[in-house]
């Protein structure tokens, strides 16, 4: 479901529960060794998604370790990104040569919890969500944008290694072209990106790729 938003070149594989999944890398169980059972799902089943992903890719399968805030370590050459929420997980890869830095995110299409929106939100995007419940009823709004603020954060880490706070990105969803504008507004480092969006099958996808 994924491929639809991802560009060309990203190789992306998804699940839809956690009944096929490939044992762990001792390292990669290590991660989760204290973990509830449920997070040790999740986390098996995205591994597997990103050790199928790296075959398809024509790259030796490796573990996927984690590395500064937690963000996946790719092979030499590799960049990538996983996400998982209840229902689905994925991963997706592509050569560094060909993509910069992708992020993906996936999300419930439910709104968001009580005050988690003022949280995320500036006051613009906040009258925008608004704006579009009222003229685009389609996915939840407030969750959309959660999402997209996701998959950037997810592309933006690789490159600069850099924290990026909700508060420090605006996004402006176009829902005419299920696409989005991101713009950095970190002092010194602002930068645009783009992203696409998909709603789909009670999910809400988010994918943001920075070309060369």
């Amino acid at each position: 479901m994924i491929d639809r938003i991802t560009p060309p070149g990203v190789v992306a594989v998804e699940a839809f529960d956690d009944t096929d999944t490939e044992p762990l890398h001792p390292a990669e169980a290590a991660l989760v060794a204290r973990a509830v059972e449920k997070r040790v799902r999740e986390f098996t089943t995205a591994r597997t998604c990103a050790r199928r992903a790296l075959r398809a890719l024509g790259v030796p399968p490796a573990p996927v370790l984690t590395g500064d805030r937690g963000a996946p370590v790719w092979p030499s050459g590799v960049v990538g990104s996983l996400t998982h929420c209840p229902g689905y997980r994925a991963a997706v890869v592509a050569r560094a040569a060909d993509v910069r830095a992708i992020g993906i995110d996936a999300e419930p299409d439910a709104a968001l919890p009580d005050g988690v929106l003022d949280a995320i939100a500036l006051p613009e995007e906040r009258a925008m969500v608004d704006r579009l419940a009222t003229d685009a009823p389609g996915p939840h709004w407030d969750r959309l944008l959660f999402s997209a603020k996701e998959s950037l954060y997810k592309a933006w880490f690789p490159i600069t290694g850099i924290f990026l706070g909700f508060d420090e990105a605006r996004i402006v969803l176009h829902p005419t072209d299920r696409t989005f504008a991101a713009r950095v507004l970190v002092p010194g480092r602002g930068r645009d990106f783009d992203g696409r969006y998909l709603h789909d099958a009670g999910l809400t996808l988010t994918v943001v790729a920075v070309p060369h």
